[in-house]
């Protein structure tokens, strides 16, 4: 097999749209970070388009990647042209020449809207897609001038139902429907495991990881005209066109699950813990969500001092460095990494040393042994 294929390729930085990207920027470590109206959103390793996608502009949300060599392509470009050498004959009988993943950065300057995605039969039903959008949600950090300790929301609270939700939502109350929602404080560090039909939203000041199903579904209690407008300036390389608003309405009230519970038992049941798969002199592996949360995908962070291999999985992968630096040393050669460096694994690069003192968080599409 060629080289090519058995070491990790560097990801080429990239935003997309919403109001915000100053830590987006900082931890990159850009001499000039800043906010701007499109830069909320970075897709990492990405071969899903957006919403609002135009001809001119039809490859919006895709990462490029920049291959040994240094040639810039589409990294889903380089998929198709050889599937079974990036991505592997069992994940292409399970997801095609998907990922079967999608990364963000989500960097909060303002508000996130309050929203819920789809379960796979939603999707499915109202949506036409054959993925839904369950999620994860790592915290790199917090922005330090925001008015108020960042938050987020999440979950329903006890009593909730469809018919007081659809009443503020006709009202166009977006603050007594946000009041049927959990607010909880976030720490730079933590793990939040979001189920597709649960509400939720980021609050100003957050800067997470998001790892989630391929798609670009997000249900909004909020009128289909209004939705547009915010997305249309969130986004202006899109294009936004309404949909019946039957259609409309029903796919967005059909995609929440209202099912109440306490604070303490929407954190036990969403914030996850780490279980250790390897330690040792050189460091730890754990897993922040797994197969006790979700079939769909996987997340790991690895902290090194010194060197280790990484794990063989059988699964292609994505990685961020969180902190540090240090060298990424295959067959192939060596890629210098160092904190916001993004880079793609394909399948085949599984004799991969760490090398350095370095933290590497792994998103890991189904299918991958963490073992």
């Amino acid at each position: 097999m060629d080289k090519m294929y058995q070491q990790p390729w560097a990801l080429v930085p990239n935003k997309v749209r919403g109001e915000g990207g100053r830590e987006i920027d900082r931890f990159r470590g850009c001499p000039d970070p800043q906010d701007t109206p499109d830069g909320a959103e970075a897709w990492i390793g990405s071969v899903t388009r957006a919403n609002g996608v135009t001809d001119k502009h039809p490859f919006l949300g895709c990462a490029e990647v920049s291959l040994p060599g240094g040639q810039r392509r589409y990294l889903f470009e380089v998929i198709k042209e050889a599937p079974l050498s990036v991505l592997g004959e069992e994940h292409l009988s399970r997801c095609g020449t998907d990922l079967g993943i999608l990364v963000k950065y989500l960097d909060a300057k303002r508000d996130f809207l309050l929203q819920c995605h789809p379960s796979r039969d939603i999707a499915k039903r109202y949506w036409n897609s054959d993925c839904g959008k369950t999620e994860c949600w790592h915290v790199l950090a917090t922005r330090g001038d925001s008015p108020a300790p960042p938050s987020i929301l999440l979950g329903f609270k006890p009593g909730v139902t469809r018919e007081a939700f659809e009443a503020a939502y006709r009202a166009g109350d977006m603050e007594r429907l946000e009041a049927m929602c959990h607010r909880f404080p976030i720490h730079a560090g933590e793990t939040y495991f979001i189920p597709a039909g649960m509400p939720h939203a980021l609050g100003e000041g957050c800067f997470v990881i998001e790892l989630q199903e391929p798609t670009d579904l997000t249900a909004v209690p909020m009128k289909q005209e209004k939705l547009l407008a915010y997305r249309s300036e969130s986004n202006p390389l899109g294009v936004f066109s309404p949909v019946a608003e039957s259609r409309y309405e029903l796919r967005m009230l059909e995609s929440f699950i209202y099912a109440g519970d306490t604070p303490k038992a929407v954190l036990s049941a969403t914030q996850t813990g780490r279980v250790t798969l390897r330690s040792g002199d050189w460091g730890e592996e754990s897993l922040l969500v797994g197969d006790a949360q979700t079939p769909f995908f996987a997340l790991t962070i690895i902290r090194v001092r010194g060197g280790v291999q990484l794990l063989p999985t059988g699964a292609a992968r994505i990685g961020i460095v969180t902190q540090g630096a240090g060298e990424l040393l295959s067959p192939g050669g060596s890629l210098t990494v160092r904190r916001g460096s993004e880079v793609f694994f394909p399948c085949y690069a599984e004799d991969v040393m760490l090398q350095g003192c370095i933290t590497l968080v792994l998103c890991h599409p189904a299918g991958a042994i963490l073992r």
